[in-house]
């Protein structure tokens, strides 16, 4: 038995319950793996291409299951009953093109959705989490999806558990494993062993995938990785299929209003056709007819079509979305929340200057901070670690120090969090000396010393005043040689002050107000100082209002609330606080976007309604978010939301045209059937129109937007779409009465010549409109629509009038039409779309548009799902998954 198969998870006594009643010298030995020097890259390879990715799920569009999503709709299964129905009564000619129709629009939808679905995926393969491990004797980070069994990986605070782990080494760890045990409370962890077959909830050993680091740091060895873990098994057996968004349910709502709509007018259409005694097979499937017709049925795949053209070019300006509707949630937006560092500010941090307190000197501050670092490698080769800790080891000075350094023996290290805001090390000199060196926020390190010099105070100020980042460095003798604890923060003596230097951005100033031409108003959400975070603010011209986070703490959320919308700054806030802050301003209307990219964000990213983080973010902030920037840029955020607000835009175009137009065509067939002596349009003809109309549709998301529409958020307003089909609908139906009584009063027209000359007018009215309903302004002169939508409806319109006098015009129930017929169409095309501008100015006078204030739960299950999909691959690499799970 080899090492690896000793501790195979899918053997009856092994796993990761098993491992943490081993001691990990055994488990170190039958993995071959030394904790020092962990694997060699050779090592990495052979096991990888035994064991697969260390993945729960896939990312890849299935064709199969795409089609599903286009067929299993009632009404075409309905249409299709109705198509074999016919062809066994004879009708051959209408079974065939029924058949045909209902297949020509599923092939469409299915087209356009699985563009959409390989978008998804091409998102997917551009989004990667990290993790730090001990490769070739070395740290280096590796992608998560890479880790093998027997890797020895660090962890630190705010990491997600990247693989289930035997801890080897633990610093004040605890971890919130809520994910899979829904325990609130972080657990505690050790590296001690448990007895055989203990509760997974109380594996204190072990450090579990998907859970996250809550405090502390540590070191552990990979036992089990992929569908193995115990997160794995869990997500193996979850429906991974994402949770709706805003848009989703304002879609589904969207659509169970054109239900309604669709069964009163069939039932209706067929109880009177009944009652007037024409054919049963006729009345219904004429009135399946007019229920589809009703009914946009590549609404999904224009939605589709402009959501995958979306991503593409938001992934050309360096925005990334988790999944293609969250486009739509980032066009929402009227309120952003954003850190400063690397959004206001450059985000390339240096280390300035040490001002030494007291009798120290610059050099000597300069080595108690370093010392008191949390970093893992040389200077140079940081990984790991804080910015401020990285700027300072990268700083030119610490060349100076090395010899300095390497006289000191680290004993041990309390790590930061975000309560103390601090770091403490406990080092030894050459002499045997002992000392604590506390590092952190100046206030909280001022707090636990004693004498500060006035000078130190004064220096202070004026550092902050000047928008300065300021760290604090003390230190006292110390006699414990055992790791720090809280307790043993007290009594120190102010060594000095760090100074970092991080200028504001050029470009954020016209960032935010560009921001502001958008409807969004930028607050910023800081753990720095009151001073430094406002006189960075002020030179951007945010200068309205600052909060701390004891002032957030000390009122109730309706007086927060009230705070929020005059303030503009908030201050030294905890990561509770920012989330505090976001859910209350979610409660008070619109949509509310946070843009964070550390571990103390990633409570406020899960509470608003679209999490902003960047590529570079900490992987607890990146899982969090749903949306992904490549460049920590308001300006590319500004492309994103204007992007969605676009896509919205065309979709909504979409809506309103096909449920008005569509609903007055219907009407005006119901009307005519009832005091017609014959079906005023046969079924196959119905749908011929229908999906000549749509296939035209599809060029709606290349179209333009005007500037006045990306102003605002837009949202669903079921109400409002209802009141415009009820408008312009029996406006539409008004020119198909007069073409109705065109038909029969001019042209005497029969059955056949009376359903051509309809057949043509409706689809030319039904289509040409859209460039009257795309814009509130006047069409073409002030707003012109793009040359692919031109084309489209043009095109359309022009097969429609050609279609009488090809050889299909039989088959479908057509007759040729007589010349002066088109000039009396060109006349009535002309009249409908000047009597629509003349409605639009009236409807729109009179529309007030109301936007319900959104709400969205979160629950465990869309935390399971959101965590597993950091632990996925991409469609290439689905195979091996599959193979080794």
């Amino acid at each position: 038995m080899t090492a690896i198969e000793a501790v195979r998870p899918d053997s009856p006594a092994t796993g990761i319950v098993s491992a943490a009643a081993m001691s990990s010298t055994e488990l170190l030995e039958q993995l071959g793996t030394d904790i020092g020097a962990g694997l060699s890259s050779g090592e990495v390879a052979c096991r990888r291409a035994r064991w697969g990715r260390n993945a729960v799920s896939s990312h890849r569009a299935r064709l199969l299951l795409v089609l599903w999503h286009q067929v299993r709709s009632p009404l075409l299964a309905l249409l299709l009953a109705a198509a074999f129905v016919s062809f066994f009564l004879g009708e051959r000619s209408d079974a065939l093109v029924i058949s045909v129709i209902v297949a020509l629009s599923v092939g469409l939808g299915a087209v356009n959705e699985y563009r959409a679905e390989k978008a998804a995926a091409g998102l997917h393969d551009q989004i990667h989490h990290q993790t730090v491990v001990i490769r070739d004797g070395r740290p280096s980070q590796v992608d998560v999806t890479d880790l093998v069994p027997g890797d020895i990986l660090d962890l630190r605070l705010g990491d997600i558990v990247a693989a289930d782990l035997r801890l080897l080494e633990v610093t004040g760890l605890s971890c919130d494993e809520s994910v899979l045990t829904g325990e609130s409370l972080p657990v505690d962890k050790t590296i001690d062993t448990v007895p055989a077959h203990t509760a997974l909830a109380e594996l204190s050993g072990c450090a579990l995938m998907g859970t996250v680091v809550n405090a502390g740091s540590g070191r552990g060895l990979v036992v089990a990785t992929g569908a193995r873990t115990e997160f794995g098994k869990i997500a193996a057996g979850l429906n991974t299929h994402p949770l709706d968004t805003e848009f989703q349910v304002g879609l589904r709502k969207f659509s169970m209003l054109l239900v309604y709509v669709a069964g009163a007018l069939t039932t209706s259409i067929f109880v009177t056709n009944m009652v007037l005694h024409k054919p049963v097979m006729d009345a219904l499937l004429f009135s399946l007819a007019i229920a589809v017709g009703i009914t946009p049925q590549l609404l999904p795949a224009v939605v589709s079509s402009s959501l995958a053209a979306g991503s593409r070019r938001m992934s050309q300006r360096k925005v990334l979305v988790k999944r293609l509707v969250c486009i739509e949630d980032l066009g929402n937006v009227d309120v952003l929340f954003t850190d400063k560092t690397g959004t206001l500010t450059e985000g390339h941090i240096d280390f300035t200057r040490a001002i030494p307190a007291a009798d120290a000197d610059p050099d000597s501050v300069l080595r108690w901070g370093l010392l008191c670092t949390e970093h893992s490698g040389e200077p140079g080769d940081i990984v790991g670690g804080n910015p401020l800790d990285q700027a300072l080891w990268n700083a030119p000075e610490v060349k100076a120090q090395q010899s300095a350094l390497a006289s000191y023996t680290r004993l041990g290290v309390l790590p930061f969090d975000h309560q103390r805001n601090m770091v403490s090390v406990l080092v030894r000199d050459s002499a045997g000396r002992s000392t604590l060196i506390t590092k952190g926020a100046p206030e909280t390190v001022l707090q636990r010393c004693i004498e500060v010099p006035a000078a130190a105070r004064e220096a202070l100020a004026a550092e902050f005043a000047a928008g300065n980042r300021v760290v604090a460095v003390a230190a006292r003798p110390a006699r414990d040689q055992q790791p720090p604890t809280t307790r043993d923060e007290h009594d120190l003596r102010l060594v000095g002050l760090l100074v970092f230097l991080d200028p504001p951005k050029t470009d954020a100033a016209a960032a935010l107000r560009r921001l502001a031409t958008l409807g969004i108003s930028v607050k910023v959400v800081t753990g720095d100082n009151p001073a430094v975070a406002s006189k960075v603010c002020r030179d951007l011209g945010l200068g309205k209002g600052v909060l701390t986070g004891a002032e957030v703490d000390a009122l109730d959320d309706a007086a927060l609330a009230v705070a929020i919308t005059a303030t503009t700054v908030f201050a030294r806030i905890s990561p509770a606080a920012k989330a505090r802050i976001v859910r209350v301003q979610r409660l008070s209307g619109g949509a509310v976007a946070f843009l964070g990219d550390g571990v103390n964000d990633a409570l406020a990213l899960h509470a608003a309604d679209v999490g902003i983080s960047v590529d570079s973010a900490i992987d607890v902030a990146k899982d969090a978010a749903d949306v992904i920037l490549l460049e920590k840029n308001l300006d590319v955020l500004a492309d994103g939301v204007g992007e969605g607000r676009r896509i919205f835009a065309n979709t909504i175009k979409y809506v309103l045209m096909g449920t008005s137009s569509n609903f007055g065509n219907m009407f005006s067939a119901a009307g005519a059937s009832v005091f017609l002596s014959f079906l005023p349009m046969l079924p196959s003809q119905i749908l011929v129109n229908n999906l000549l109309y749509d296939t035209s549709q599809l060029a709606i998301p290349t179209d333009h937007v005007d500037e006045e529409q990306l102003r605002r958020p837009s949202h669903w307003d079921i109400g409002f779409i209802r009141r415009f089909m009820m408008f312009f609908g029996p406006l539409s139906s008004v020119f198909d009465f007069v073409t109705f009584a065109v038909m029969l009063g001019i042209f005497h027209a029969g059955p056949v010549e009376f359903r051509t000359g309809w057949f043509v007018e409706s689809l030319a009215t039904q289509t040409l409109v859209i460039f009257a309903i795309r814009t509130r302004r006047i069409p073409f002169f002030r707003s012109r629509p793009s040359v692919a939508l031109t084309m489209a409806a043009l095109g359309v319109v022009a097969i429609g009038a050609v279609l009488p006098a090809t050889p299909l015009a039989q088959t479908l129930g057509f007759s040729p039409l007589p010349g002066l017929y088109f000039a009396v169409l060109a006349a009535m095309v002309v009249g409908y779309l000047v009597l629509i501008e003349i409605g639009k100015r009236v409807f729109y006078r009179m529309a007030a548009v109301t936007v319900a204030p959104r709400r969205r739960r979160y629950s465990t299950s869309r935390s399971l799902r959101r965590r597993a999909a950091r632990f996925s691959t991409a469609t290439k690499q689905s195979a091996s998954v599959a193979t080794n799970t």
